[in-house]
């Protein structure tokens, strides 16, 4: 199986880790918002992004990396074992 991606807008410093969703960006393409309570300082942000995604989908974390935007919000993930179906059942379906 191939590497699912998805796209996420994180918000670092929120308070705790969760994921809070679907929005669309200004070209209409579906990524989930998310919030870590870590901050964006040495890839604090990143890394919990990275565990708390692992976590929801029961996958190591090693099977969850950002492959674009590692210095932006919005980033692209990269997830192995894991199809656009179970995105959808753990996170919603995009609107």
């Amino acid at each position: 199986m191939a590497a699912t991606r998805l796209s996420v807008r994180l918000t670092p410093r929120g308070g705790r880790d969760a994921a809070e969703g679907w929005a669309r960006d200004e070209k209409g393409a579906p990524y989930l918002k998310a919030r870590v309570a870590a901050p964006p300082v040495e890839g604090a942000a990143n890394a919990a992004l990275e565990k708390m995604i692992a976590k929801a989908l029961r996958v190591g974390r090693g099977a969850v990396r950002i492959v674009a935007g590692d210095q932006s919000r919005l980033k692209v993930l990269e997830i192995d074992g894991i199809s656009q179906g179970d995105l959808e059942r753990i996170f919603g379906v995009p609107e």
